[in-house]
């Protein structure tokens, strides 16, 4: 899966934090601080991430027919 462009609920654009989300994940282990750094107040954009999971090299190493 491929994280959405924007919240599915609120509509608030959400893609273009993904990649800042998982470097500053990788250096804290504090979701609360990241998700207000990145400015996620909601808690239908928040679930977004937290939520995901990164299908995409998965999906990509079966051939299509």
């Amino acid at each position: 899966m491929i994280i959405p462009i924007r919240c599915f609920s609120c509509g608030k654009p959400v893609g273009h934090l993904w990649e800042e989300f998982q470097e500053k994940m990788k250096k804290s282990s504090d979701r609360k601080k990241v998700f207000d750094e990145l400015g996620l107040e909601r808690y239908c954009c928040r679930a977004l991430f937290l939520g995901h999971v990164d299908l995409i090299d998965i999906a990509a190493k079966f051939k299509k027919f």
